[in-house]
């Protein structure tokens, strides 16, 4: 019988040492199990710590080891048959049953196995499935050394645990488990117990609660809201080779403080900046005169009053809530006018808000050149034919004749009237007459008059009125004549004084006859101009017929439009070509030929119009673009003046012609930077390249290139 030495557990049977020492190969003879051997330490020892095991292993198989683990450690095992592996282990040190245990555990954990607990059963399993099965789960205590699978969880106070989670992923091995609560903010790990220990140190050093110590400082003299933003501006700037800073800064209007939170050194410093900048103006007093350079300061300060008015009513609602606030009602604003200024007393909040409005309203306002083009080619035809005819037979016969109207205003009859009474000529008739007659006592009288008249008018106008006018701002341009027109006259015959004097009485009314330019530019962001046009070209029309009065041609274009820079669009216009026939005869007798033409007048009316009104907008951001098109007009008109003389001598001997002088507007030195509006093209952007349109705006007022006249579209035969 072999004997159990002093100081061996119970469960250290007689079988297992006899199992043991038959497993007692040479070392180096091949795959199995190496001399083990058991020290016997004094009794009391051997009662404390239990055996010591020096294991030494060479290929063997996994299954034997988990054998030989069991017996020492009691515990029950499960092997997957999964799990097959060939085990090397050395060992020069004598270890304890646990201490064997935790080797055992690492041997599985370099294999890709695990040993997961259930109940009294210990399952070894691939490291792949080791998360869905139960563990060493919520242990009091999670060992540095172990490699056993624990499941932790983890409470995190300072930091969000979602944020930790993509930083502690790769130190998770792939069986492992790392996810995030964020409902209580916590951390569940599941892996290895001496890999949780390592990462809940890791969490433990990076949750550390910040500093959260908070100063505040009343101002007495600065703006707290002004002093904050001047603070985080600089903060803002790059710091090299530092990190972010955790230092916050808000202001406190109501109290006019200034609070600051983060690390007690970065506090202390921006405690000595925040009370550098609380100090008094040198100027002293809370009043500022602003000299505006573009806007009336009278307009501007009626604006101004009413965004105080806003101001003061939300500071009074603020005070009568939280109490000492400051007093924001002493605040007074006028304007100068002798010098466009602003006087403006307020306290430094008020006065920064109505400084930044001016600012952005005291701005070099963009220009428009608007140039329109107004081209009209009429004309109008009217032709008469007729014949009138008498007989006058002998006394027993009767007389006849053909009166069938009259022709260009004149009758046989008027013809006959004249002659009889020469003085009853008022007025001569128009057109071609031949006549034929014979007037005797005796025998037959007769007298026939063919009248042809044919007249024709031609209008061709081509106006080309131009307006610069700021941005946004309405301007109007009138090149008219005031035409009298009679709207009403009598006669009143004196009696008083018995002499029947006459005095003739008209009522006149003059109208104006020309080109009126209304217009309202507005630019876009993208240099876009929508332009407000009202057009109006009206003209003295030359008729082909009488008329009782003046005709006047009236053209009226009310419209908005949408316009790209230099861009030339067409607003409207009228096509139109009509032909009249008229046509009067004596029934039946008009209808036979040829000699139908004795008894019938034909006259004719043929009209055409072809109207077109053209329309280009050009912004002027600058005083060098305002130049350009000055010089460009001005030059134009010296050349015109220039040419007057044609070589021909002078009437006046000694008379200089009145002659523009020669004048330079563009400037030799670089134009200046435009202040655009924000509205316009920032000035950094790079001039465009000419092309064929930019060419053409350099031409004068009477150079915009033209646009033919339409031709009217022949009438149709019969129409």
């Amino acid at each position: 019988m072999t004997t159990v030495p002093a100081g061996l557990p119970a469960r250290l049977t007689p079988r297992v040492l006899a199992l043991m020492l038959a497993m007692l190969p040479v070392f180096g003879a091949g795959p199995g199990l190496v001399p083990i051997a058991l020290a016997q330490a004094p009794a009391a020892a051997s009662r404390a710590a239990g055996p010591m095991i020096t294991p030494n292993y060479k290929d063997a198989d996994l299954g034997q080891i988990v054998e030989a683990v069991s017996q020492v450690t009691g515990k029950n095992f499960i092997i997957d048959p999964r799990a097959r592996a060939q085990v090397t282990m050395l060992s020069a040190t004598p270890m304890s049953a646990d201490a064997f245990y935790e080797a055992f555990l690492s041997i599985l954990q370099v294999h890709g196995f695990v040993a997961v607990p259930s109940g009294r059963v210990w399952k070894i399993i691939p490291d792949a499935n080791a998360r869905q099965v139960p563990a060493n789960d919520l242990p009091d205590k999670v060992s540095a050394t172990s490699d056993e699978i624990v499941t932790q969880v983890m409470q995190v106070r300072n930091v969000s645990a979602a944020q930790l989670v993509p930083i502690l992923r790769p130190l998770i091995p792939q069986y492992g488990h790392l996810a995030a609560y964020p409902s209580s903010n916590m951390l569940i790990i599941s892996d290895r117990a001496n890999n949780v220990n390592r990462l809940m140190r890791i969490i433990k050093r990076i949750d550390q609660a910040g500093d959260e110590d908070i100063d505040v400082i009343r101002l007495e003299h600065a703006s707290a809201a002004e002093v904050v933003r001047v603070v985080n501006s600089l903060a803002a700037q790059p710091q090299g080779g530092e990190g972010g800073s955790t230092v916050k800064l808000v202001a406190d209007e109501r109290t006019n403080s200034v609070l600051i939170s983060g690390e007690s050194g970065a506090r202390l410093r921006l405690k000595a900046l925040v009370a550098h900048l609380d100090t008094p103006l040198e100027s002293g007093g809370d009043t500022q005169v602003r000299y505006l350079r573009y806007s009336d300061a009278e307009k501007i300060a009626g604006k101004l009053k009413e965004q105080l008015n806003g101001l003061q009513a939300a500071a009074g609602s603020g005070a009568s809530a939280g109490g000492g606030a400051r007093n924001e009602n002493s605040t007074t604003l006028w304007a100068d006018p002798d010098t466009n200024a602003l006087v403006i007393t307020a306290p430094p909040k008020i006065m920064r808000s109505l400084m930044s409005v001016v600012d952005r309203l005291d701005i070099r306002r963009a220009q428009v050149l608007v140039e329109a083009i107004i081209v009209e080619v009429s004309g109008d035809k009217n032709v008469d034919l007729g014949v009138n005819w008498v007989v006058d037979g002998s006394k027993d016969q009767l007389a006849a004749g053909g009166f069938v109207s009259p022709i260009g205003g004149t009758s046989i009859g008027d013809i006959y009237r004249a002659v009889k009474d020469p003085t009853s000529i008022t007025t001569l008739p128009t057109g071609v007459t031949f006549g034929v007659g014979r007037l005797s006592d005796t025998g037959t009288s007769f007298a026939a008059i063919l009248r042809a008249i044919r007249g024709d008018a031609h209008t061709n106008i081509i106006s080309t009125p131009s307006i610069i006018t700021l941005d946004n701002q309405e301007a109007q341009i009138k090149v008219a004549q005031e035409v009298p027109f009679i709207t009403g006259q009598f006669t009143n015959t004196g009696s008083g004084s018995g002499n029947g004097s006459v005095n003739p009485f008209q009522t006149i009314q003059r109208q104006e006859v020309g080109t009126i330019l209304k217009i309202t530019p507005q630019i876009t962001d993208d240099n876009t101009i929508v332009l407000k046009i009202e057009q109006e070209a009206s003209s003295l029309s030359a008729t082909a017929t009488s008329a009782v009065d003046l005709i006047t041609n009236k053209r009226t274009i009310s419209t908005r439009v949408l316009a790209e820079d230099g861009e030339v669009i067409v607003l409207g216009g009228l096509i139109s070509d009509s032909l009249t026939d008229g046509e009067q005869r004596v029934p039946f007798l008009g209808r036979v030929p040829l000699l139908g033409e004795l008894f019938r007048t034909r006259n004719a009316k043929k009209t055409k119009t072809n109207l077109m009104v053209f329309i280009r907008p050009k912004i002027l951001l600058d005083a060098h673009s305002v130049a350009v098109e000055t010089e460009t007009k001005y030059n134009y008109l010296r050349g015109i003046q220039s040419g007057r003389s044609n070589g021909r001598a002078p009437m006046l001997p000694g008379e200089r012609q009145p002659t523009l002088p020669a004048m330079e507007f563009l400037s030799p030195r670089p134009a200046p930077q435009p202040v655009a509006p924000p509205s316009a093209t920032p000035a950094s952007e790079p001039a465009k390249e000419p092309t064929q349109e930019s060419v053409s705006d350099k031409l004068p007022v009477g150079a915009i290139p033209s646009v033919a006249p339409t031709r009217a579209t022949p009438a149709t035969p019969g129409t």
